[in-house]
């Protein structure tokens, strides 16, 4: 009996052993059933990450190991820093926050996803509230806030974006996958970034195996309605320019063979400056960043003929928010770029014509700059650049002399069970002039005597 039950031990692990070859073997040939094994293993493999993920918050990329026991304002030089207000998110809560210079919140709006999720929703089986945060976030001169929500550890990446008024009730909101970034143009037009899975193969682009993740441009009225919805894929296929940069993606991103991460729409103003270096450059078109393309791309894409018109490589990696400088350049944050000694992060100006960088900020000894996930910078109207360091939940006002003049670290903490200090991720930071704010939005900060000598009156 015992020999029998060797025996057949034996056996199925043969069995288990041969399958597990011959699975393999035509995987690697592309012959059936490859595609239903790739598959399945990715679905495990999703599932997996979402699960383990769920257990602890710390355990997600919305919670970092906090670098300093510094809280709140650092540094503040009235005499350097821009005056104004900044608005930020932080990763333990679907929250935004806008402070005043002395590092005070003046307000703030807060609607967790469960509030919002309903049957209308891409996402059939959303994580808990305490796994969801806003990925960006912007105000509008009424106290209105339009915000994007992230669910750590989901695929597809992106769980909607939600329009709040000033007391954090819903206006509208839109359940697609949109992720990472979105820009509202003048006539209150929005363009986002969705995710979702493509099962049908990419044409003459053998390499990409379906199902694979495929981000598009999604165009939205301002009352939140998807009018269009541009494959940025396809965009790059129909673009004989610049196709061949599909060969360029790595073999470990070919489930998420782009990784867009940022869109900005250009205005008059914006396509005049980048027309002086770029004169591809058109009114109406939107610039991209693409994490994972040829090792980090930017590209700027026509909504109209839904084609790629111009992209550039260079010497930077895994890049986020180029932003066009009123001298044609762009600035961007390098989040891996910055080879050498020292940390991996930079802020850099690039002149687009040639892709080489004539200014950095990488941060010294005292003040690493280090994020090597989101990161962002806004270029002031004083020459001043307020960044985004997300992985230390930081947001600082550098000078063009590399001064730090404003700083201010995420105050919130969280200690796992090995008592461990995390501190949230800061993955949006927003500088914003008062006369901005309409008066009625901005006279409540002055009746609540929250903003102190900030000229808000």
């Amino acid at each position: 009996m015992d020999t029998n039950r060797v025996f057949f031990g034996l056996f199925l692990s043969s069995l288990v052993f041969i399958a597990f070859v011959g699975g393999s073997l035509a995987t690697v040939a592309e012959v059936f059933p490859a595609e239903y094994i790739r598959n399945a293993y990715r679905a495990a493999h999703a599932l997996a990450l979402k699960s383990t993920s769920q257990d602890s918050p710390y355990w997600s990329d919305l919670w970092m190991p906090a670098r300093t026991s510094k809280q709140g304002l650092v540094a503040h030089d009235p005499d350097r820093a821009r005056e104004g207000l900044t608005l930020f998110t932080s990763g333990h809560a679907p929250r935004a926050y806008l402070l005043d210079m002395e590092g005070e919140v003046v307000h703030s709006w807060e609607r967790p996803f469960s509030e919002v999720w309903d049957d209308t929703s891409t996402v059939a089986d959303p994580v808990p509230d305490s796994h969801t945060y806003f990925r960006k976030a912007r105000v509008f001169p009424d106290g209105d806030l339009l915000a994007i929500y992230i669910g750590v550890g989901d695929t597809p990446w992106g769980y909607g974006m939600v329009r709040l008024d000033q007391s954090s009730r819903v206006i509208w909101k839109n359940l697609d996958r949109f992720h990472h970034d979105f820009a509202v143009a003048q006539d209150g037009r929005i363009f986002g970034l969705t995710h979702a899975f493509r099962r049908e193969k990419l044409e003459e682009v053998d390499h990409i195996k379906p199902p694979f993740l495929e981000d598009s441009l999604a165009v939205l009225s301002p009352e939140g309605e998807t009018t269009k919805k541009i494959s940025l894929l396809e965009a790059f296929n129909a673009s004989e320019k610049y196709r061949r940069l599909l060969w360029r993606i790595p073999y470990y991103s070919l489930e998420d063979p782009l990784h867009t991460n940022s869109v900005d729409y250009l205005d008059e103003e914006a396509a005049e400056r980048f027309s002086r270096k770029v004169p591809e450059a058109a009114e109406g078109q939107v610039l991209l960043s693409f994490r994972e393309l040829a090792g980090g791309a930017l590209a700027l894409l026509d909504p109209e003929t839904e084609k790629v018109v111009w992209a550039l490589r260079g010497p930077w990696l895994s890049q986020h928010d180029p932003d066009i400088l009123p001298n044609g350049n762009l600035l961007l944050f390098d989040n891996r770029g910055h080879f050498g000694s020292g940390n991996h992060s930079r802020v850099a100006e690039v002149d687009p014509s040639t892709g080489g960088v004539v200014w950095a900020y990488a941060g010294d000894e005292e003040r690493p700059l280090e994020s090597r996930i989101r990161g962002a910078q806004q270029p002031l109207d004083n020459g001043n650049i307020l960044i985004t360091e997300s992985n230390a939940g930081r947001l600082l006002e550098v000078a063009p002399d590399g001064e730090v003049v404003w700083e201010y670290v995420n105050p919130r903490r969280g200690v796992d069970e090995d008592g461990k200090s995390f501190i949230p991720v800061v993955s949006w930071g927003q500088r914003i002039t008062p006369e901005y704010l309409s008066s009625g939005f901005r006279d409540q900060f002055v009746e609540k005597r929250l903003v102190k000598g900030q000229g808000l009156q």
